[in-house]
C-alpha cells in the first residue's frame, strides 16, 4: 500500500497526518510546535513524527509517495522555502530540502492557507467546482484560489491576500502596517476589538458582565456569538458589521476571479448565520447578478483537517507532474 503524508504547521501546534494514496486520512498526530527552540528543532521533531506515523501502520518510508507541508507566512513553493513566518520566527528556512534529507523522501512546502483551500477544493466543500475561492477567518484572514485543481499564485506567490485589502471606513492599524485591512475586522481579534471598543464607549453589553475587567480580558469571538444568541445588542451590531465588511471584500474578489464557489473556513466561521447572513446580503447587493446567480457559498467540510489533506494531495500532485 502507498501512503501520503501531510502536515499543517502552526505557531502553537503541528498536525501531521498519514493518508492513503487516494487522500483519505488514516491517522494523525498533534504535537506542540516549540518554535522558540529554532527551526532545526521543529524540523527534526516533524521528521520524527512522520516516522512514528509510518511505523504505526507497520510500514516504512519506501511506501510513502511524498510529504506535503503547509507552512505559515510567505512561502516560495518552487524552491521549497519558507521565506518569512513571523509566528515561527523563521527567515528563509529550506523546509523541503531539510525535511527531504531527514526522511529520504520528496517533500513539498506551500503556504498553509493555500493548502487548506486546496484540500477543500479537491475533497471538501469545493469539490466538483472548477474555480474555488477559499477564505479562512481565524486570528487573521487568509485566502487562496484554486482553478481546475491547480493553486493560482499570481506574481510573487501573493494572489488572494484578501486579509490585507483596505476597506473603506475602517481605520484600525493592521499588523502589516497599513490601516483598515479586512483582517482588522473579519477575524477573531477584529471581532473582540470591536466589542471592547463599544464597551469602552459606554455601550451596555452582557459581555461587560461576563468579563468585568476593564479590557474584557479573556473575551473570545465564540463568546460574542453566545452573547448574540442572548439578544445582546453590541454582539449583534458587531457581527452584523463584520459580516457586511466581509461581504464587500468578497464582492471585489468575486468580481475579479469569478469563482464557482466560495468556501469559508476558520474558527470565526463557526459563528454561522450570525455572520454569514449579513455577509451574503452585502455580497449579493454588491455584485452583478450574473456572478451571484451562479455562485455557491459553502462552509468548510474539513474545518480541522483541510490543511493536512490539502498538503498531502498537493505533494502527490507535484510528484505526478515531475
Amino acid at each position: 500500500m502507498k501512503y501520503l503524508v501531510g502536515m499543517d504547521v502552526g505557531g502553537t501546534n503541528i498536525v501531521c497526518g498519514l493518508l492513503d494514496g487516494e487522500g483519505r486520512l488514516l491517522e494523525k498526530i498533534k504535537r506542540p510546535t516549540e518554535a522558540h527552540l529554532g527551526s532545526e528543532h521543529v524540523l527534526e521533531a516533524i521528521a520524527q513524527t512522520v516516522k512514528t506515523l509510518i511505523s504505526s501502520r507497520q510500514a516504512d518510508t519506501r511506501q510513502v509517495l511524498a510529504v506535503g507541508v503547509g507552512s505559515p507566512g510567505l512561502v516560495d513553493p518552487e524552491q521549497g522555502i519558507t521565506l518569512f513566518a513571523g509566528n515561527l520566527g523563521w527567515h528563509r528556512v529550506e523546509v523541503a530540502k531539510q525535511l527531504s534529507g531527514k526522511l529520504n523522501l520528496p517533500v513539498f512546502v506551500d503556504n498553509d492557507v493555500r493548502m487548506y483551500v486546496f484540500g477543500e477544493a479537491i475533497t471538501g466543500a469545493g469539490k466538483g467546482y472548477d474555480h474555488v475561492l477559499g477564505i479562512t477567518l481565524g486570528t487573521g484572514v487568509g485566502a487562496a484560489v484554486v482553478v481546475r485543481g491547480q493553486v493560482y499564485y499570481g506574481g510573487g506567490f501573493m494572489a488572494g491576500e484578501l486579509g490585507h485589502m483596505r476597506m473603506e471606513g475602517e481605520q484600525t492599524t493592521c499588523a502589516c502596517g497599513m490601516r483598515g485591512c479586512l483582517e482588522t475586522v473579519a477575524s477573531a481579534t477584529g471581532i473582540v476589538r470591536q466589542v471592547r471598543e463599544a464597551v469602552a464607549q459606554g455601550k451596555q453589553s452582557v459581555l461587560g458582565t461576563w468579563f468585568p475587567t476593564a479590557n474584557l480580558s479573556g473575551l473570545t469571538a465564540a463568546d460574542v456569538s453566545k452573547a448574540y444568541d442572548s439578544g445582546d445588542r453590541v454582539a449583534r451590531e458587531v457581527l452584523d458589521h463584520t459580516g457586511r465588511v466581509l461581504g464587500r471584500a468578497l464582492a471585489y474578489a468575486v468580481t475579479l476571479f469569478s469563482p464557482d464557489a466560495v468556501v469559508i473556513g476558520g474558527g470565526v466561521a463557526e459563528a454561522g448565520e450570525r455572520l454569514l447572513a449579513p455577509m451574503r446580503e452585502e455580497l449579493q447587493r454588491s455584485v452583478y447578478q450574473g456572478y451571484w446567480s451562479r455562485l455557491a457559498i459553502r462552509t468548510a467540510y474539513w474545518p480541522d483537517d483541510a490543511g493536512v489533506i490539502g498538503s498531502a494531495l498537493y505533494a502527490k500532485q507535484k510528484v505526478e507532474e515531475a
